[in-house]
């Protein structure tokens, strides 16, 4: 099996460490058989909806180098190369499968993809600007050992963008875990807050982004197969939408 610093591209890697991590094999076997059944396409549909905002407020600049932690498809990592001219992007992934797959969707040669653990980043220390992260950050093994490893490769004011749907207070997504072998950590804003400032980040801001795309039908539709309230499928995109937390590396 390979490790942390497996390259699906043939991109030289300058910032990249040496250190060789082997993978948790359920997150890996999980998302191979997403992307292999195209799912990382549907993944992509449906994280756009508030991704968009949150890759729209990160602060890259020209040249910036930046990692998309749990990239599955790969989209965040090629539109802030679009529309923010980033220098250099990484998009890491626990499973094969997601990498080469995102490879395999743009032929951009400062875009490069990685198969990795999240909680043993192959970066070398104060590498990286900013990174990104949307629906990947509770699948991480240890989420604090994470964090600190995030902060370890962040550059002196560096900002970590962290997006989640999956959270305490969206009371809609707690069933979640029992669709999906991997085991998922579910915080409340506060923990997450919490976790960011043990690992040594600042806390910058920390707020919810409603998703206006999905469509919310009327009334008279519900219930539904999947809710059975409107007021309920409300609350679930038009308020709880993704918990965004952004740190600073000091």
């Amino acid at each position: 099996m390979q490790g942390a610093e497996t390259d699906v591209s043939n991109a030289s890697e300058p910032v990249l460490s040496p250190a060789f991590v082997p993978l948790a094999m359920s997150v890996r076997e999980e998302f191979d058989e997403w992307a292999e059944d195209g799912r990382d396409k549907g993944m992509e549909e449906r994280h756009w909806h508030t991704a968009k905002y949150v890759l729209a407020r990160m602060p890259v600049e020209a040249g910036d180098t930046v990692l998309d932690l749990g990239c599955g498809s790969g989209y965040a990592g090629r539109a802030l190369r679009d529309t923010k001219d980033a220098g250099r992007v990484y998009g890491l992934d626990g499973s094969p499968e997601m990498a080469r797959n995102a490879q395999g969707y743009t032929d951009d040669s400062a875009v490069s993809y990685l198969v990795g653990d999240f909680d043993h980043l192959p970066f070398e220390d104060d590498s990286i600007d900013h990174i990104f992260t949307m629906e990947a950050f509770y699948y991480a093994n240890n989420p604090n050992e994470t964090l600190r490893e995030i902060r370890r490769i962040l550059r002196p004011g560096g900002t970590f963008f962290c997006a989640v749907n999956y959270y305490e207070e969206n009371v809609h997504s707690h069933e979640w875990q029992d669709s999906i072998s991997v085991e998922m950590t579910r915080w409340s804003g506060e923990e997450y807050c919490e976790a960011f400032r043990d690992a040594g980040l600042y806390v910058a801001e920390q707020d919810n982004i409603p998703d206006r795309e999905t469509e919310i039908p009327d009334s008279s539709a519900f219930p539904t197969d999947s809710w059975e309230t409107r007021t309920a499928m409300v609350e679930r995109y038009r308020e709880f939408g993704t918990l965004l937390t952004v740190g600073v590396s000091p």
